[in-house]
C-alpha cells in the first residue's frame, strides 16, 4: 500500500480559490531526505485577507516566504497563516525522520516552534530566499533551494533511516493504532521507539499514530459530511466514541460534528470553478 502523507488543508474547497499549490520532486541527491517541494502563490490585492488553517503533521517544513521564512518543526497544534497581498514562495517537506542531519540536534528540539533559516543553513539561505522571491517560475525556485540543500552535504545515518522506515510503516498500515502494534511490527521496544522518535522525528510514537489516524478522520468527515462517528471511532482503533471526539478536537480545534458542518458549508459556498 502507498504510504499516506497527511496534508490537512482545512476548508479545502475555499482554499483552492484563495491560492495555487503545486508540488515538485527534489533533485535526485535529495530524494532520501525530501518528500517534495511545494510552491504556493496567492494574489489578494483588492481582496480581504484570508486566514488559512492546516492540521498538524509530522514533517519538518523549511519555508521561503516573505515574513514566514524559517525551519518549522513537527507541530501538535493547527497552523494558521494570513494570506494578503501578492506573494509567491516555496516550502520543502522533509521526510519524517530525515531532518536531523541538517539540524545537527534532536528534532524534538524544534518541535512546535520555528527557527531562522540561517541557524540551520547559514547566510546562503538569505540568498536562496531572495531567489525564490524574484523567480520567474517554479523551476527556478526549486533549483535555488535544491542548490542550497546540496551545498550542505549531509549523510542519512542508519538510525535516521530506521526512524523514517518506522514512520512509513505507520503511513502504509492504517491498522496500526497503538504503540504496542508498532513495537510488534518493528521489533523495537517502547522505550527504543520513544528514543528514536525524539531524536529523529520530533514527537512520540503515540502522537505519530494519532496524527495519521485523525488526518484520515478529518478527510473522511469532510468528504462524507456526517459519518457514523461510533463506527469511525472503531475503525480508527478507539475503544469508545468519546475518546475519539476528545482526540479529534485536540488535533483540529473542533469536535467532529462542528468540523463536518464547517466542511459542508465550505463546499456549498465555494464557486464552481477554482483557480487551481
Amino acid at each position: 500500500m502507498e504510504h499516506r502523507i497527511p496534508r490537512g488543508i482545512v476548508a479545502e474547497a475555499t482554499a483552492r480559490t484563495m491560492f495555487t499549490l503545486t508540488r515538485h520532486a527534489p533533485a535526485p541527491e535529495l530524494a532520501q531526505f525530501v518528500d517534495y517541494h511545494w510552491v504556493l502563490r496567492w494574489d489578494r490585492r483588492g481582496e480581504p485577507p484570508h486566514e488559512q488553517r492546516v492540521l498538524p503533521n509530522l514533517a519538518v517544513h523549511v519555508t521561503f516566504f516573505p515574513g514566514a521564512s524559517g525551519v518549522y518543526g513537527p507541530a501538535h497544534d493547527v497552523f494558521s497563516h494570513r494570506l494578503e497581498g501578492r506573494v509567491q514562495g516555496l516550502g520543502v517537506r522533509f521526510r519524517p525522520g530525515c531532518f536531523r542531519a541538517f539540524l545537527g540536534a534532536p528534532v524534538s528540539d524544534i518541535a512546535d516552534r520555528a527557527v531562522p533559516l540561517t541557524d540551520v543553513f547559514g547566510p546562503k539561505a538569505i540568498e536562496a530566499a531572495e531567489s525564490v522571491r524574484s523567480a520567474a517560475g517554479d523551476a527556478q525556485m526549486v533549483r535555488a533551494i535544491d542548490n542550497l540543500l546540496i551545498a550542505n552535504p549531509v549523510r542519512l545515518s542508519a538510525t535516521a533511516r530506521r526512524a523514517a522506515e518506522v514512520v512509513e510503516s505507520i503511513a502504509r498500515d492504517p491498522g496500526i493504532t497503538r504503540v504496542a502494534q508498532l513495537c510488534a511490527d518493528t521489533g523495537l521496544t517502547t522505550r527504543s521507539l520513544q528514543r528514536l522518535f525524539a531524536e529523529h522525528v520530533g514527537c512520540t510514537p503515540k502522537w505519530a499514530i494519532r496524527i495519521y489516524r485523525l488526518n484520515d478522520a478529518a478527510q473522511r468527515i469532510a468528504a462524507e459530511g456526517e459519518p457514523d462517528y461510533a463506527g469511525l471511532a472503531v475503525r480508527l482503533g478507539y475503544s469508545d466514541q468519546s475518546h475519539f471526539i476528545r482526540d479529534f478536537r485536540a488535533v483540529t480545534g473542533q469536535p467532529p460534528a462542528e468540523y463536518a458542518r464547517a466542511a459542508r458549508a465550505d463546499t456549498e459556498r465555494a464557486p464552481d470553478s477554482d483557480r487551481t
